[in-house]
């Protein structure tokens, strides 16, 4: 790799200090590194003006930060490495203090790269036109805006009617979303490379109501019914992607997800396996 852009979350660097640690430390070793222009009076857009010919974004934050860096980016096909800033990252590779051990093994060529599964979402009105689309490494989720009621909505795989949910929502989750909210709200924990997707309901208001596991290759679609307090209260719905991104839906609208065609590439050095970081991290 001779060529590295670096993406900050400037919340957590604001002076850029550790932007500018690791770009020294790659120019030092004969590699170009860029930077996101910076605007007076603004924050760097960093999304706009990455090189096509770039060999690995690096990714200083967290788990949003790399989250939101793989969908902008989707269509690079580069690596991702993920410096964690923050308190909790599955996605990061290391933080602040092992930063030289990353930049020297990294310039040495000693690492691998992790393939991971992303899903594509299209949102449907009542009348079948596309409202938005989008892809997540994580997760695609639907729940509600303003009030906080129990809502229903049917679940189709592949063209089927599976099941009708009543409850405050619903995560269709990636492997890798697995340890994110859909692990919050019960659902399980996956091996990250596997390929497959977690449905889990959000707050479910029936007891046989758990987590579905279902084939990559399946195609998932919800139809959002609503709720008879609907007029009255106007009830917001609303489809995120990765928590961000969020398209706004109201009763009649549709929801498709597959399998997306890209696939978001982690850079790793490490020779911890997923179920050592899954205890580290959730001691």
């Amino acid at each position: 790799m001779k060529k590295f852009y670096i993406i900050t979350n400037h919340a957590k660097d604001p002076e850029r200090e550790t932007t500018y640690r690791i770009q020294n430390c790659l120019m030092k070793r004969g590699k170009a590194c860029l930077l996101p222009e910076l605007i007076p009076g603004e924050e760097a857009a960093p999304y706009r003006d990455v090189p096509k010919d770039v060999d690995c974004v690096i990714v200083l934050g967290g788990d949003g930060t790399l989250l939101r860096a793989a969908r902008k980016l989707v269509d690079l096909n580069v690596p991702f490495l993920g410096i964690n800033l923050g308190n909790l990252g599955y996605l990061t590779e290391g933080d602040r203090g092992s930063i030289p051990d990353i930049m020297e093994r990294i310039t040495a060529g000693e690492y691998y790269i992790e393939e991971r599964m992303m899903l594509t979402g299209q949102v449907y009105s009542p009348d079948g036109t596309l409202l938005g689309e989008n892809v997540a490494l994580n997760d695609l989720t639907v729940n509600r805006q303003k009030m906080l009621r129990v809502f229903n909505f049917k679940l189709y795989v592949n063209g089927k009617f599976l099941y009708m949910y009543k409850a405050d929502g619903i995560i269709i989750s990636t492997p890798t979303g697995s340890t994110a909210y859909n692990l919050s709200c019960g659902g399980p924990i996956v091996e990250p490379t596997a390929k497959l997707f977690l449905v889990t309901p959000i707050a479910p208001h029936s007891l046989n109501n758990r987590s579905l596991i279902l084939s990559s290759t399946d195609r998932i679609e919800l139809e959002i019914v609503g709720s008879e307090k609907d007029v009255d209260s106007e009830m917001q719905y609303v489809t995120f992607f990765d928590g961000d991104d969020p398209i706004p839906m109201e009763p009649g609208c549709r929801v498709v997800v597959s399998k997306a065609p890209q696939v978001t590439k982690i850079l790793k050095m490490s020779s911890q396996s997923f179920l050592e970081t899954l205890r580290i991290k959730m001691s």
